[in-house]
């Protein structure tokens, strides 16, 4: 495939050529989000992933890192074991021939807004349209030796590849929702033989805008951070939903409107004209000064949360949830299965995530492990697989697709650390550590390849007694040094959800916030939140067999099957590297680190 070209990737435009995949053996995709939050790869062969890794993880170490993957494009080859040369197409999770009519005519309405983000669009597609360059300058790679051809893939028919061909569903009714991609906040669609998206929401109505400006409000000011509010709601009272109401409107045929007046913010500037030069962005505030009118004066970071603060999150929580409901019970009316799919960044909040399921027509539910527009890297490539003819991928079950590093790099790391550690045997490693956490101890456990998504899921966590007294206060403050109203996830095994949960449901990617038993309230203590749910975390066997051995050792030791289950890092992206971990693990108050085969414990 020589000679690059850029493709748009609808159902009737895909090149033949491309679609009859040259009778090749193997055909290789390189998936990406670039040049936008969670920048981030992956490589298909075959429509198989082979491994999937957001940047911030690697080169850039900077949470929702923007800019260009280098790192994650070099490692993900080399864990396919192909070099550029082999890549038959670059998938790229954003087309600009996308919503044309939409943007042209936004720009007539608002000219002196449009000017500004027309030419950082322009700027975006130069930088993505050069690839091979862009790749050769960062990643080493000989520029005769890409290839590639390029294909487009429309930011939410990505989201909704990432969910849909992932599931195990024949047919299902997908919905995307963020704050924006490619001039859309919302897409609903069909998914069948193909993904067949009938309704749009444009902008500058988005939940995700919704959301985002009251989190500014109450002083949660950086990009993603909008999951401490959804923690916060649970300490208040939707006091203010009047107000929500009046910010966010539910219409008709799926369709949500913002009242302009509240929202200053609002398609002023471009997501990519929001990039510093380190690849973070900077998100200006949403609401305009009539909230202030409404509220009074924004909370200031750093400054203690009132009652204020705590009710007007659980306002937001209440709407933004009830809205969505609508939203949905819309989309069953013309889509009418009991199967959904979701993504998109408003698809993380696991609160509205288990109400779906309560509250609308659909029985069964599945989300994407990087529901966030990191997964659009692995949605715009099994998109493209689909096109190209290639058969559908097995079901995406367990998502362990991130790094892996050796014992002899983790020895290494240990001795430059200068820690004296102990390497054991499978069962006698499961029988320590699950001894010490139902002692009480808190561990550090790095196991295999890393997790993809935002999701600490058993291989980069930071694990303790569920019930253990005192224990939720404790991690906050002296291990992950964060406000104390943050919950933490209960790892529970698959089998035993219906003991302790209300709702009896699969959850593997931690997508799904539910409420805990009122009989298991003591036994959970730890990760009971405030409003008596759990961020539920499914663990079977076959997803992760070391995880599944280490809490049953601790539930015959306990008679819990469950574990208290936090990321393993510290205000920080989670560690990737033995030294990142070893370097958390040093510095806090965890007791023990269990990397590997290795175990560390600290002196008493």
């Amino acid at each position: 495939m020589a000679g690059l070209f850029v493709v748009s990737v609808t159902p009737h435009d895909w090149p033949e050529e491309f679609r009859k995949n040259d009778g090749r053996s193997t055909m290789i995709i390189l998936g990406l989000n670039a040049f936008h939050a969670d920048a981030a790869a992956c490589l298909l062969k075959d429509g198989k992933i082979v491994s999937a890794v957001a940047e911030e993880r690697l080169g850039s170490r900077r949470k929702h890192f923007a800019g260009f993957p280098a790192a994650a494009i070099r490692h993900v080859l080399q864990a396919g074991v192909v070099g550029i040369r082999d890549v038959d197409c670059v998938a790229v999770g954003h087309n600009p021939t996308a919503n044309v009519a939409q943007k042209a005519g936004y720009a007539l309405r608002n000219p002196m807004r449009a000017v500004g983000s027309a030419l950082t669009f322009l700027s975006r597609e130069r930088q993505l349209n050069s690839l091979p360059e862009r790749m050769a300058a960062e990643c080493g790679f000989a520029l005769a030796d890409c290839r590639f051809e390029l294909a487009h893939v429309e930011h939410h028919r990505a989201h909704l590849a990432s969910s849909f061909w992932g599931s195990s569903y024949q047919a299902a009714a997908g919905f995307s929702y963020d704050s924006s991609g490619d001039f859309v906040s919302g897409a609903y669609a069909k998914c069948e033989s193909e993904i067949d998206i009938i309704e749009r929401v444009f902008l500058p109505h988005s939940l995700g805008y919704f959301y985002t400006s009251i989190c500014q409000f109450i002083g949660f000011e950086d990009f993603g951070e909008e999951y401490k509010v959804m923690g916060l709601a649970a300490y208040g009272q939707p006091t203010y939903l009047p107000l929500m109401e009046r910010m966010l409107r539910y219409d008709r045929r799926g369709q949500y409107r913002l009242d302009n007046k509240f929202f200053a913010g609002v398609m002023q500037r471009s997501q990519e004209e929001l990039l510093d030069a380190e690849g973070r962005i900077l998100v200006p505030p949403l609401y305009s000064e009539a909230l202030v009118s409404e509220l009074g004066a924004p909370r200031v970071r750093g400054t203690p949360l009132t009652e204020r603060d705590r009710n007007l999150a659980a306002s937001c929580q209440r709407h933004f949830e009830n809205v969505v409901v609508e939203c949905l019970r819309w989309l069953h009316s013309v889509m009418p299965t009991e199967e959904l799919v979701t993504a998109g960044g408003c698809a993380l909040n696991g609160v509205c995530n288990a109400r779906i399921l309560r509250d609308t027509p659909f029985k069964r539910m599945y989300v994407h492990g990087a529901a966030g527009d990191d997964g659009t890297a692995v949605g715009a490539a099994l998109e493209t697989w689909h096109k190209s003819g290639g058969a559908r991928p097995e079901p995406i079950q367990e998502v362990y697709w991130g790094p892996r590093h050796n014992d002899r790099d983790i020895s290494v790391a240990l001795i430059a650390a200068g820690l004296t550690a102990d390497k054991l045997e499978y069962d006698a490693l499961i029988d320590l550590v699950s001894h010490e956490l139902a002692n009480g101890k808190v561990v550090g456990w790095y196991q295999s390849q890393s997790e993809w998504g935002p999701r600490a899921l058993g291989n980069r966590s930071i694990l303790a007694h569920p019930g253990w007294p005192g224990m939720k206060d404790m991690i906050n403050a002296k291990v992950k040094r964060r406000e104390s109203f943050r919950p933490f996830a209960p790892s529970i095994l698959e089998h035993r959800v219906g003991d302790y949960f209300e709702q009896d449901l699969k959850s593997p990617f931690m997508m799904h916030v539910v409420r805990i038993r009122d009989e298991k309230a003591a036994e959970m203590a730890a990760v009971r939140h405030e409003d008596a749910t759990g961020r539920l975390h499914t663990v079977s066997k076959s997803q992760n067999p070391i995880y599944f051995d280490l809490i049953s050792a601790f539930e015959k030791k306990t008679g819990t099957p469950v574990l208290l289950n936090t990321s393993f890092n510290e205000n920080e992206p989670i560690v990737d590297t033995p030294e990142q971990a070893i370097a958390c693990f040093m510095r806090n108050d965890i007791d023990w680190l269990c990397i590997g085969p290795y175990v560390v414990g600290k002196a008493v």
